[in-house]
């Protein structure tokens, strides 16, 4: 791995599971449950300067990142929602970039997107909890990827949470924050 893909894959890139066994997903469960701390600790006492810093040349600055993880999170679980109510419904992709580069993103404080993401995160576990392993076959059309089943996708925003987590950490450690 070159050292910019260090700097952008920090976990390494997303390989689906072996399995998607109750016990791999309760693992999955177990990293959406913490990452609403993580993160928060993972920002804890940055400065406007720090939070505007990118995790990497050309990347995201960390405000970004944590504002990026509210809204794709978001969007997830609206997807598992459609998924559990529709019969293998089409989703809407969305420009995670241009979203990255809205007002909002790239100034507001993070407070706003921390407290969202643990509320989000609540009640999307409380769901997880409930599912059944045929909830767990159940998936959407994602229109570049095909189908994604809860399992495979549940698995992708357990990456999701600490890929993201890992951009911020591994800049505080270079940084010396």
């Amino acid at each position: 791995m070159t050292e910019l893909d260090e700097l952008r894959f920090p976990i390494g890139r997303f390989s689906p599971p072996a399995s998607t066994l109750p016990g791999v997903r309760a693992a999955h469960m177990q990293t959406l449950r913490l990452l609403p701390d993580r993160l928060r600790a993972a920002v804890a006492d940055l400065d406007d300067l720090q939070l505007n810093t990118p995790y990497r040349e050309d990347g995201w600055t960390v405000r970004q990142v944590v504002h990026h993880i509210a809204d794709s999170h978001a969007n997830a679980y609206i997807r598992f929602k459609l998924a559990l109510t529709e019969d293998w419904p089409a989703i809407k992709t969305y420009d995670e970039a241009a979203w990255a580069n809205l007002p909002d993103s790239r100034w507001l404080p993070v407070d706003g997107s921390l407290a969202f993401v643990e509320a989000l995160h609540g009640r999307w576990v409380a769901l997880l909890e409930t599912l059944t392993d045929d909830d767990f076959r159940k998936g959407y059309t994602h229109p570049e990827l095909g189908r994604q089943n809860l399992a495979k996708a549940l698995a992708i925003y357990d990456w999701h949470s600490r890929h993201h987590t890992a951009h911020i950490t591994s800049l505080r450690a270079r940084q010396g924050w």
